[in-house]
């Protein structure tokens, strides 16, 4: 009996201490991740390759695409616009884009979108045939050599860690949408709340430019341009017919000046003052049409020692000529003063001081 007592007694102190052996090594909610592993590393390749996704953002072609690390996207939009006056467009705001490509670095993942900074030929295009020492290309020249893609990249502080292909969408949200349903969709979210707001109940605010109108109220049914009273031209489109509501919507190049509505009583309501604030290119088109600083030896035509306007900078572009290396320059022959009586020529008999040969 006494040993059945001792033997409970002690299995109970073992389940009582169980729990504090246990706490010696609770699991680390902060610990480093592992990381990816050659099998996810396929995974995540066959999941986001032939994505499709929308952008919220402004890609630039080129290979400076954006860059996204710690949730913070670089370059900045000022920088961006610059690479797109530079370079143009890989996609706008809202445009439907696809992953063509995914690299796998150490610390970084590389997506190319929409065939990337890059062109790529296709396999057979280096396959060749021939006989007797002539060989000719299997497929044809490939006419399309210019890549009109971009790239963004997923930037890591150490190393790439274990994730998964929900995992990155997540972290490239601040670039690629991949859960809108539409494109109409996708470009509310790039705009700001007010926008969106006015874009939802299909209303004009002076200051949009012509895709937030077509997005908010449809295409124009009906488009006329004419002058205003200062000789300005401008574009009108018109929503609507008499006796419904008629809105009145005046462009100045891209952007809303003028909201005319005529309303279902006969009331006319007419607002000009700009009611949102859109970010201007101005900045970046002047960036681009600025000159790129020339290097101090860059290769020139002129003779050591000649400005672009001649010695005395007066602005002749008349080209100084050298008779040699160690002379100076010849000065330009001054004509004869015009004398007051008529000009003999010389040439003709009839003008001769000689008597004629007999």
């Amino acid at each position: 009996m006494s040993r059945i007592r001792s033997t409970f007694l002690g299995t109970a102190v073992l389940v009582l201490t169980l729990p504090l052996f246990a706490g010696d090594n609770p699991p680390q909610s902060g610990a480093r991740p592992e990381k990816m592993t050659p099998q996810t590393r396929v995974l995540v390749i066959r999941d986001l390759t032939a994505e499709h996704a929308f952008a919220r953002r402004m890609l630039p072609q080129g290979e400076k695409g954006l860059v996204i690390k710690n949730g913070k996207v670089s370059p900045s939009d000022a920088q961006v616009r610059q690479l797109v006056a530079e370079n143009g467009p890989a996609a706008q705001p809202g445009d439907k884009c696809v992953i063509t490509n995914v690299v796998l670095k150490e610390k970084a993942i590389i997506l190319e979108i929409n065939g990337g900074p890059k062109k790529h030929q296709k396999w057979y295009r280096h396959v060749e045939v021939g006989m007797n020492g002539t060989m000719t290309p299997v497929a044809g020249p490939d006419k399309s050599l210019n890549a009109h893609g971009s790239m963004v990249t997923l930037e890591f502080d150490n190393y790439l860690p274990e994730l998964t292909g929900d995992q990155i969408r997540d972290l490239l949200a601040p670039v690629l949408d991949f859960k809108a349903l539409s494109v109409a969709e996708a470009y509310e979210k790039t705009l700001p709340p007010k926008l969106q707001e006015a874009i939802k109940n299909h209303q004009v605010l002076v200051g949009m430019d012509k895709d937030m109108v077509v997005y908010a109220k449809g295409r124009a049914p009906k488009k006329i341009r004419d002058k205003d009273e200062q000789g300005h031209d401008y574009e009108e489109w018109i929503y609507g017919n008499p006796p419904e509501e008629v809105d009145f919507v005046r462009f100045a190049g891209n952007i809303v000046t003028r909201l005319e509505i005529m309303t279902v009583d006969g009331q006319k309501i007419v607002r000009t003052e700009k009611e949102v604030e859109l970010p201007s290119a101005e900045g970046a088109t002047e960036v681009a049409k600025k000159e790129t600083p020339k290097p101090a030896n860059a290769p020139s035509l002129r003779r050591p020692g000649e400005d672009q306007y001649g010695d005395n900078g007066s602005g002749d572009l008349r080209t100084t000529i050298h008779n040699g290396p160690d002379t100076q320059p010849t000065p330009p022959q001054k004509s004869p003063p015009a004398s007051s009586g008529p000009t003999l020529d010389p040439t003709d008999p009839a003008n001769s001081t000689t008597s004629p040969h007999l």
